[in-house]
C-alpha cells in the first residue's frame, strides 16, 4: 500500500497538459502554497513546479560537424575564431569546450588575466547567428586526401551542432572568502583581501536540484530548458557527488548532484546563453537552465516548497586554502542571508555578490511555467533516476 495519500504518474500530468487543464507554480510561487495549505493540499491541486538558474557553467561545450569537403580532409587539428577544437572524433566532428581559450592568448602571463575571448563566446557567436571562421588541417589519407579547410561558416550551415554538457546545475555549492592579504582571481569571481566580500553561485529556491533534492524525478531522458531550447538530462554529471551531509528535508550543506544535459545549439538563443571572461581565471559560458518537477505526491510538493531560509552553504577560503586541497568551513549561512547583500562574517558585516542571475533564474522558471500552461512543453518521463547516494 503507497505511503502517499496523492498518487499521480507522468502519464496523467501529461494529459492534463495537453488538455490544458495542468496547474503550473513556479518554485517560489510553491512556497507560499504549501505554507498556506500544507503539502498533502498543494499535491492535490499543483501538477508541476518549474526552476530555474543562469550562472556560469564551465563544464559545457559544443559538438559540431562542418561537413566534408572536396577533396576530404581527415581533420587532425581545428580552430574556431582561433580557438582549439578537440578533433579527435571522426574526420569532420569536433568538440569546442566552454573554457578552451584562443590559441594565442597571453593567459596569465600578464596578471590577471583578461581572457576576452574563448570556446563559450565562440558557442554564443554562432547561436547569435554570426559567421565563425573554421580552419582544420590534416595529413592525408587515400579516402581523405586533402590537407586543409579554411572557410566562414555560420550555425545554419553546420550540418549538425549540439550543445553538449558534463557538468551543469550544481546542486548547492560554496560560497568563497579570501583571507589573505592580497586581491585573488578565482573561478568564483575576483575576492578582495582579508573578506572583504563574499561571492556565491546559485539561484537558491529556484534552483532545479534543491527542489528535487534526492533525484526522485530527474535523470535519463528528462525533458529541460536549456539556453533558450528544449533540452534533456542525459546521465548524471562529472563530479556528481550526492553522498554528502544534508538537512532534515534533504537538502545537502556542501556541493552534492550535478547533471549531464544536451541539447539542439540551433534551437537556442544569446538571452540565455553567453561567452564569459572570468578576470585572472580563464573563459566559461553562462547558460540558462530549467527542469520541470512533476507533483507526483505530497513529498514532491514538500521539496519543491523549500526556501532560501532552508538551503545553506559553508564559507570557504579561496584566498590559500582551496586551492591546496583544503575545504575548511569558516561558517554555514542560508541563502536568505546571502541574498540580502551581507553577510556577518568575523565580527563585521560583508557585501556579497552573486556570479548566477537570479532575475534571469526567474524569467526561465516562468517560461517553462508559460510553455507547459500552453500545452507546448510535456514532461519527459526519466529511464532511471540519477544515483542518490
Amino acid at each position: 500500500m503507497s505511503r502517499y495519500k496523492v498518487r499521480k504518474t507522468y502519464q496523467e500530468i501529461n494529459e492534463k497538459i495537453r488538455d490544458g487543464k495542468a496547474v503550473v507554480l513556479t518554485a517560489e510561487e510553491m512556497i507560499g502554497l504549501v505554507k498556506e495549505k500544507g503539502a498533502e493540499e498543494a499535491a492535490r491541486e499543483v501538477d508541476v513546479v518549474t526552476t530555474g538558474t543562469f550562472a556560469p557553467m564551465c563544464s559545457s561545450g559544443a559538438f559540431i560537424n562542418f561537413g566534408h569537403a572536396k577533396p576530404g580532409v581527415k581533420a587532425s587539428k581545428v580552430w574556431l575564431n582561433r580557438v582549439p577544437a578537440y578533433a579527435g572524433v571522426a574526420a569532420v566532428d569536433c568538440y569546442i569546450g566552454a573554457t578552451e581559450t584562443l590559441e594565442d592568448d597571453p593567459l596569465n602571463r600578464v596578471h590577471p588575466g583578461e581572457f576576452t575571448y574563448g570556446g563559450g563566446h565562440v558557442i554564443e557567436d554562432l547561436v547569435a547567428g554570426k559567421k565563425v571562421h573554421l580552419q582544420a588541417t590534416g595529413y592525408g589519407t587515400t579516402c581523405y586526401p586533402g590537407k586543409k579547410i579554411d572557410k566562414r561558416v555560420t550555425l545554419e550551415e553546420l550540418p549538425y551542432a549540439v550543445l553538449c554538457n558534463p557538468r551543469n546545475g550544481y546542486q548547492n555549492y560554496n560560497c568563497a572568502v579570501n583571507l589573505t592579504n592580497k586581491t585573488v582571481y578565482t573561478y568564483m569571481g575576483a575576492l578582495k583581501p582579508k573578506a572583504g566580500n563574499v561571492n556565491y553561485c546559485s539561484a537558491g529556491q529556484l534552483s532545479p536540484l534543491f527542489n528535487d533534492p534526492y533525484y526522485k524525478t530527474i535523470g535519463l531522458g528528462t525533458r529541460i530548458f536549456l539556453g533558450g531550447g528544449v533540452g534533456y538530462v542525459t546521465w548524471s554529471g562529472t563530479q556528481h557527488k550526492p553522498a554528502v551531509e544534508r538537512t532534515e528535508k534533504g537538502v545537502p550543506l556542501t556541493p552534492a548532484g550535478t547533471l549531464f544535459v544536451m541539447g539542439d545549439l540551433k534551437q537556442m538563443s544569446t538571452d540565455w546563453l553567453r561567452g564569459a571572461s572570468l578576470q585572472g581565471y580563464g573563459c566559461s559560458l553562462s547558460l540558462g537552465l530549467g527542469i520541470p518537477i512533476p507533483i507526483l505526491n505530497e513529498e514532491m510538493a514538500m521539496y519543491t516548497a523549500v526556501s532560501d531560509e532552508e538551503i545553506f552553504t559553508q564559507i570557504i577560503d579561496y584566498g590559500y586554502e582551496y586551492g591546496h586541497g583544503k575545504s575548511k568551513s569558516y561558517g554555514q549561512v542560508s541563502y536568505a542571508q546571502l541574498k540580502s547583500g551581507s553577510i556577518s562574517f568575523d565580527g563585521r558585516n560583508i557585501p556579497t555578490v552573486p556570479l548566477s542571475s537570479i532575475v534571469k533564474a526567474r524569467q526561465i522558471a516562468e517560461i517553462l511555467k508559460e510553455w507547459i500552461s500552453k500545452g507546448e512543453f510535456l514532461l519527459g518521463e526519466p529511464q532511471f533516476t540519477l544515483p542518490a547516494g
